[in-house]
């Protein structure tokens, strides 16, 4: 028994896994017989997890062999296959301690002493601390007295107690040094807190269904324990290990731990073991929960990976003990040496360490998401802004040392001398400073600060407006987004279904019938058939009767259509409950799940006769094809014909359709035992020859505020389109009823077969409609779906799609599939100038692909399965589509706060850098010591980050279109305010560093000696630079020229307290900081000058306001390209000439457009004639009364039509798309394409003719529909 476990504990039962374990079987019975485990539980933790190590029969054989079967193993962990665990809390805990948390400890944090020495990495502070040390050495040395004179006048100059304290500027360097590298390390240490904290909380937020104490509860999935009979469905990332108990068609995708791309089938007969962290992609059932955790193959893995280092309390108490045993375990590994090949399998696992963490660097390694739009911008700018500091700062250096070489050697004609090289090497040292704190100053390190606070705000207030954000650069991209791709139900709609109409027994119900009304064969059949077919998780929750209120409706749980249809049982004074407990899901004998492929769900039951019957549910018009009789009113069968089935489609389906209801068709089949056993897996044999009981409407309102929600989309630029699996027509009805259809729109209404096809090419929709015609079913589907989109993807063209794209609205009967290559299209199209940035929204398994490829991904936090959340970027944990809106002015305010900060810093940048180097080349000096420089760049870098960056959102921010992916961080206007302000800050500096002295009576602090003690002088100039920041910090508001800056500032009081306390402490520098800060204490008067100066910055900004933008031709934009953006109100449209919205050149054209809009009316009226007249001249000859037309048709057509704001000039230019100019209502979009959908201009169906569109108004050929001779056409 050599190969035996060699744990104490264990060595009574742990036959190895070797593979011939079988033939020691009788010896592990009689093992096992005689163990003596746990007093609580018949098993160990160690024996769970060699049982969760073996796969398929291996694992059914150890199941069998060792506990006698899942109910036996069940007994062992003291739980119950049907009722679960009693869920009493002692029994919680006890399974806690003995098999652990379901938890997986994340990776210990970084310390914040590790945060101080990752700020103390940064080039330029190295630098600085180096040349501040040398400076504290060299400030101790001084040359004789005998040599002063001879080592300069500067040298000389210095007096005694002034040099005696000349060390003060060294420390005081280090001292702001240490500052600044604190308050970095403690904002990364709040933002990694704030970070764990949000993750913390999408941990909490996720639960997961248990059976305890026979009820069915949502509990948190890290409160699962071993035992817990969990609820596994379609769509759901199991949480834990376990032991399938139960199952309908299941289907796992185990490739986070295996790899396998396929899906693996999970039966009581053949593999029921299922694993951590894999998904559900199909079906459902019931499990045992075995292992959780870090004891989970999943947490296995993770502590491979190094997770868990910080521990939870159970790993906090074993790494002591094995402090505590050491000696012991060293010992013991040297016997274990000798028996390394008969390991335990939790060994064995291990030992193919390499294999795994090959799989999850894979894993991890998988292409990311394009860099986020501002990312890219920032990198670009902050390389270049580096780039310009740098060479400043070289040169400033240069300049100072040059400078004194010049002065001290030619120009006072000393010799170099040898007791003077310390004193030299001082100066040195003063200019390299000088010039580090210039390049401190230019360098932008708080950019990637005013990113990280303004993502870090937002992302925290996003919680309070149901964005659950899980990728910060998620947030602003958002900002930029241009198209969003919704789902219908539960976003648009409010996911709260009621039958309001049925079709039974061969009349059409307006309203739920009394049961009076219906044969009772009927109603036996209905009430078995939506009972039995649904999730038994779904249910309506009822109090005694009447139902539990919420709002005075009842509440739904579960699935919202399934709801609807136990709804409609309750109203017609039926339970479901009883017939459920007469058949539970043990006794299903085969469950056909729902999935986007079949669109429909069945359930099989067997009786005690041998015959079997199958009820289904799906979607009305997909389920109706496969009946061949229906019942009648007295509740018998009669044959069902395709006559029948249109004259239903056309008198029923289609109305309830037009009224935004989504129908179900309820139907069954019977299997009688005389014609033998069917073939279960053939499904296109299976549903078929159906009897429908009768098709039900669903209502699913529209949410109230959604209208709204659009309008402000579509006015800001972006474009909402439906894409649903209902019916074209509900989906049109309630496009409708949301804004994103309106009457007289062109826009298209597709079906996905009907979009596949106008995309592919010959090859491609023959290859389609191939797949279509024989994959009816999932099992062959899958195949067709990897062949066809792998191998012939290039059969989708993209010059297909960017004909339809820009017209499409609503996208009904579509797949995963569908969303996905539309998706795609969309991102992928450059029919447009700017590449789209698009959102999307899912809910479902198979949504994953497309929340993937959108640039961001909402899923749903209430009806989303977790695949979905785990694929998104954020949960909208309300399922409303007013939060998507509310995440996109949390977009755009974060990219106008980084603008703000921006205009703010670039500024600071200039002034100081300037002030620097002329100081340099004309004082020798630097105007703006070490020190003050550094408190300067405190000021502007983490202090204005925090106020700037933290600015919340306003309506006003949905006014104008996306700024796309070239849009420059510095628009003109911003360049205009950052030259206007530096110019007068470095007009007030230079005016007080040349000339101070004389206006304020003072000593001048200009050609001091090295040591000289601080001068007023010089502290004006550094007071009245602060004062000016901050004024100019309140400009930096507004970045669009708007003139009141002060809007809004008392709804940021972290703005307000900045100010405030900058000031403050700039109050405690000047009068106080002394020598450290080369300050000195100034009077009443002069405090008084230097704050209005300051205070100067903000009459200066209602000045260079005033200047119009677009006279300023010479400025320049900076950032990544440029783009045109329309100015939002309409009465500014006519001003398309303007690159950005500028309130100056507003104020002065409002006469001039008054004037021209009069001129422009009178001009299109005179236009619109003689286009009239030209296009009728050819058909005078026709006698028909239909050939004649008034002006009054013409006048109708949106190009045509006059307008209170702006020209309607006729534009028959065709490559203005509505995506361009979403405010040109004027505008032509782009041309159909070739195959037009059945339903196409103003929601109405059309016939699918094709039509040549030209250019030339003037020649009479036929016009395509929507265009201005439409009416005319269709006259003739």
């Amino acid at each position: 028994f050599g190969f035996l476990w060699r744990e104490p504990l264990l060595c009574h039962c742990e036959v190895p896994f070797r593979r011939d374990m079988s033939q020691n079987s009788l010896h592990g019975s009689k093992c096992k017989a005689g163990a003596n485990h746990n007093a609580d539980f018949g098993c160990t933790l160690k024996e769970l997890q060699l049982l969760m190590d073996l796969r398929g029969p291996e694992g059914l054989q150890r199941i069998q062999e060792w506990y006698g079967g899942i109910e036996g193993l069940c007994s062992r962990l003291k739980s119950s296959s049907t009722d679960g665990l009693s869920g009493k809390a002692d029994d919680i805990t006890k399974r806690k301690k003995e098999f652990g948390k379901n938890f997986i400890p994340p990776k210990k944090p970084k310390t914040f002493f590790q945060l101080v020495w990752e700020a103390l990495q940064d080039v330029t502070l190295i630098i600085l601390e180096v040349a501040a040390i040398i400076s504290l050495g060299l400030s101790f040395y001084r040359p004789p007295d005998a040599e002063k004179e001879r080592c300069g006048r500067t040298a000389s100059m210095a007096m005694d107690d002034e040099a005696e304290a000349s060390w003060i500027e060294g420390a005081a360097i280090l001292l702001s040094v240490t500052c600044v590298v604190l308050v970095t390390a403690f904002n990364d240490w709040s933002k990694e807190k704030q970070f764990r904290s949000l993750q913390s909380r999408i941990e909490q937020e996720q639960k997961f269904t248990v059976v305890r104490g026979g009820q069915v509860l949502h509990v948190p999935v890290v409160e699962i324990v071993v035992g817990d009979i969990a609820q596994v469905k379609y769509g759901d990332l199991i949480p834990a290990d376990g032991v399938l108990i139960q199952g309908n068609d299941l289907k796992i995708d185990e490739s986070s731990l295996t790899g396998e791309s396929d899906h693996v089938r999970k039966t009581l007969d053949k593999d029921p073991m299922l694993l951590s962290g894999t998904h559900v992609m199909e079906g459902s059932g019931r499990m045992l929960v075995t292992a959780v955790g870090v004891h989970s193959q999943t947490g296995i893995i993770f502590t491979l990976l190094g997770a868990g280092d910080d521990g939870g309390d159970d790993i906090e108490k074993e790494n002591k003990n094995r402090r505590k045993k050491k000696k012991k375990e060293e010992e013991k590994k040297k016997k274990e040496k000798d028996n390394r090949d008969g390991a335990s399998v939790e060994t064995q696992l291990l030992s193919n360490k390499d294999g795994v963490e090959v799989r999850e660097e894979k894993k991890t390694s998988l292409p990311k998401k394009e860099k986020s739009v501002l990312q890219g911008k920032l990198t670009k700018l902050a390389i270049q802004i580096g780039k310009a500091g740098l060479f400043m700062s070289v040169f400033t250096v240069i300049i100072l040392v040059v400078l004194f070489l010049v002065d001290t050697f030619w120009i006072q004609g000393l010799p170099w001398i040898k007791d003077c090289t310390p004193v030299y090497i001082q100066f040195f040292v003063k200019f390299f400073i000088i010039g580090v704190t210039v390049l401190v100053v230019a360098v932008p390190e708080g950019l990637p600060l005013a990113v990280t606070i303004s993502l870090a705000y937002s992302v925290k207030k996003m919680m309070k407006d149901n964005n659950l954000v899980r990728h910060l650069d998620a947030c602003e991209t958002m900002g930029n987004a241009t198209a969003i791709c919704s789902d219908k139900t539960g976003t648009l709609t409010m996911n709260r279904m009621t039958v309001v109409q049925v079709y039974l027994g061969d009349k059409f119900y307006r309203t739920v019938p009394e049961p009076s009304l219906i044969a009772s064969k009927t109603m036996d059949m209905l009430i078995m058939g939506i009972s039995v077919n649904s999730a038994y998780t779904t249910k309506i929750m009822v109090r005694n009767h009447p139902p539990e209120k919420e709002g005075g409706l009842s509440h739904q749980v579960g699935n919202k259509t399934e709801c609807a249809l136990l709804g409609f049982v309750l109203d017609l004074h039926k339970d479901y409950q009883g017939i459920r407990n007469d058949y539970p899901e043990e006794k299903h004998f085969k469950v056909y799940t729902f999935n986007s492929v079949r669109k429909s769900m069945s359930t099989v039951l067997r009786y005690t006769d041998g015959n079997y019957r199958m009820f289904s549910k799906g979607a009305s018009e997909i389920l109706l094809k496969k009946c061949c009789k229906i019942l009648t009113a007295s509740g018998d069968a009669r044959v069902f014909k395709p006559r029948d089935r249109d004259d239903i489609v056309r008198s029923v389906i289609e109305p309830m359709a037009c009224e935004g209801l989504r129908t179900i068709c309820l139907a069954y089949r019977d299997f009688p035992a005389l014609e033998g056993e069917p073939n279960w897996t053939n499904e296109a044999d299976i549903l078929t020859g159906l009897t429908c009981i009768c098709v039900v409407g669903i209502e699913d309102p529209v949410r109230p505020e959604v209208p709204d929600a659009i309008k402000k989309c579509q006015r800001a630029g972006i474009t909402v389109r439906m894409v649903t699996g209902d019916n074209i027509n509900t989906a049109r009805a309630i496009a409708t009823k949301c804004g994103i259809l309106n009457p007289g729109d062109d826009f298209l209404c597709l079906e996905g077969k009907e979009f596949n096809k106008q995309i592919r090419n010959e090859l491609g929709e023959a290859s389609w409609q191939q797949c279509t015609r024989k994959c009816f079913y999932q099992d062959v589907l899958e195949l067709y779906i990897i062949v066809l989109f792998s191998i012939n993807s290039f059969q989708i063209e993209q010059e297909r799609i960017d004909k339809i794209w820009p017209k499409l609205r609503v996208l009904a009967r579509s797949s995963p599939t569908d969303k996905h290559t539309l998706v795609k299209g969309i991102i992928d199209s450059t029919a447009v100038e700017q590449r789209q940035v698009v959102a999307v929204t899912g809910d479902g398994t198979n949504d994953g692909p497309a929340l993937k490829k959108a640039d961001i991904g909402f899923a749903m936090g209430i009806a989303g399965t977790d695949v979905a959340k785990e694929a998104s970027d954020i949960i909208l944990t309300d399922d409303n589509f007013t939060s998507i809106v509310k995440a996109v002015m949390w977009g755009r305010n974060v990219y106008d706060s980084i603008s703000k900060f921006l205009q703010f810093q670039l500024t600071v940048n200039v002034v100081a850098v300037i002030v620097a180097f002329t100081g340099a080349c004309i004082t020798q000096d630097s105007p703006l010591k070490a020190v003050q420089m550094l408190w300067v760049n405190l000021i502007m870098d983490t202090f204005a980050s925090l106020a700037l960056a933290t600015e919340p959102p306003t309506e006003t921010l949905l006014l104008r279109k996306p700024y796309g992916r070239n849009k420059p961080l510095i628009s003109r206007t911003m360049m205009k305010n950052i030259l206007g302000h530096a110019i007068y800050q470095l007009i007030i500096i230079f005016t007080l560093l040349f000339a101070g002295e004389q206006l304020f009576d003072i000593d001048s602090g200009r050609n001091a000696p090295i040591h000289a003690p601080p001068s007023e002088h010089y502290t004006i100039v550094f007071n009245t630079f602060v004062m000016m920041q901050l004024f100019n910090e309140i400009n930096a508001r507004k970045i669009h020229g708007e003139r009141n800056v002060f809007d809004g500032i008392f709804n940021n009081m972290v703005f307000c307290s900045i100010v405030f306390g900058t000031f403050v402490v700039q109050i405690i520098i000047v009068e106080f900081g002394g020598k450290p800060f080369s300050c000195v204490g100034l009077s009443i008067e002069q405090w008084l000058w230097c704050v209005f100066l300051g205070f100067g910055c903000l009459l200066w900004g209602q000045l260079i306001t005033t200047i119009p933008t677009s006279h300023l031709k010479f400025l320049k934009t900076a950032g990544h390209g440029t783009q045109k953006e329309e100015i939002p109100e309409e009465e500014l449209e006519e001003m398309k000439d303007l690159d950005e919205i500028d309130h100056a050149e507003m104020e002065l054209r409002r006469g001039q457009v008054l004037w021209c809009r009069g001129i422009n009316r009178i001009q299109t009226q005179i236009r619109v004639v003689n286009a009239f007249r030209e296009a009728l001249s050819p058909y005078e000859g026709l006698e028909t009364p239909e050939s004649r037309s008034s002006i009054h048709n013409f006048m109708t057509h949106p190009e045509f039509r006059i307008d209170d704001s702006e020209p309607a000039i006729p534009l028959i230019d065709d490559t203005d798309t509505e995506e361009d100019a979403p405010t040109k209502r004027n505008a032509e979009p782009l041309s159909p394409p070739p195959v037009l959908s059945p339903y196409n201009k103003n929601n109405n169906a059309i016939n699918n003719r094709s039509f040549h569109h030209h250019k030339d108004i003037k020649t009479p050929v036929l016009q395509p529909p929507g265009s201005p001779l439409h009416s005319l056409e269709t006259s003739l």
